[in-house]
């Protein structure tokens, strides 16, 4: 019975490495004197390699040396392998150019002791704070908190973090995003730099045709049991429902990629088209 557990066990913590949405990018200068963006955002990223759903999911924010006093709900988020998604905060009173249109503008403000809060979206500081996205609406007090996906303390006064230290410091001018995978070491997982808010990458961007074998939710060409990319992509990668890869390619445009092999089953289709990373849910049938 052991064995079995500890084969179970190293499933699960197989299946939650393939499979991880985490803070990607948080900047906190929007509207600020100096700054180019009037609102501050959060974006989170699948870095995983399978697709994951979000749901009843919640970002709560705190000063850099406060308890998380305040949150908001997130709609049900269902992200692709290395798709981002952009959720917008709160405005300022600065700023020349708006965000990307976002996946998502937070809108009510909910304190956790009862009291009114009149902000639409999290106003948060650009130098210091400490933001966590949670499974639930229960008020996280520390990064191990079993309700914690993913926590970011960022600039040199936050005194709570993920690992030796803080993210590195934002400003008005920069954010502080993820520049590599989730070591859960918020200081070496972070870097300082100008705002780059990525809303949901596209889909494969072709048209809306069905045919048999195969079918592609929406934005695609099936032909013969063919995918029809109508540009060229790169790293073209296919997940099974495991999150395991069973298909590479790069195509070119308007180029057949033959997927007759696939078994049935919903397939997730990823790759790089002009240097954006997009994606795509299937069905063969």
């Amino acid at each position: 019975m052991k064995k079995i557990f500890t084969t179970l066990g190293l499933i699960s913590a197989i299946s939650a490495m393939n499979a991880q949405i985490v803070i990607n990018e948080v900047y906190g200068g929007g509207g600020n004197n100096g700054s180019t963006y009037t609102n501050d955002f959060i974006e989170l990223k699948n870095i995983g390699t399978a697709s994951v759903t979000l749901t009843n999911a919640t970002l709560q924010y705190a000063s850099a040396t406060g308890s998380f006093n305040q949150y908001h709900t997130l709609p049900t988020i269902t992200l692709a392998a290395g798709q981002t998604y952009l959720i917008q905060e709160g405005a300022g009173t600065g700023g020349t150019t708006a965000l990307p249109t976002p996946n998502f503008t937070a809108t009510t403000i909910i304190n956790f002791d009862g009291t009114s809060n009149t902000n639409v979206g999290l106003a948060m500081a650009a130098a210091a704070g400490k933001i966590v996205l949670a499974s639930n609406s229960v008020q996280v007090t520390l990064p191990t908190n079993s309700n914690v996906l993913d926590f970011v303390g960022y600039g040199t006064t936050a005194n709570q973090y993920e690992g030796s230290g803080p993210a590195p410091a934002p400003s008005a001018s920069n954010s502080t995003a993820r520049i590599s995978g989730d070591t859960n070491n918020n200081a070496s997982d972070f870097a300082a730099g100008a705002p780059s808010p990525q809303p949901t990458s596209g889909t494969l961007g072709i048209s809306d045709i069905r045919s048999t074998g195969v079918h592609f939710i929406k934005n695609t060409l099936v032909k013969n049991e063919s995918l029809t990319f109508g540009a060229q992509a790169k790293d073209v990668k296919i997940y099974n429902m495991f999150g395991q890869v069973v298909k590479t390619a790069s195509v070119k445009e308007n180029q057949l990629l033959n997927v007759a092999e696939l078994a049935k089953g919903n397939y997730i289709v990823t790759g790089t088209v002009n240097n954006e990373p997009v994606s795509q849910k299937i069905l063969v049938d």
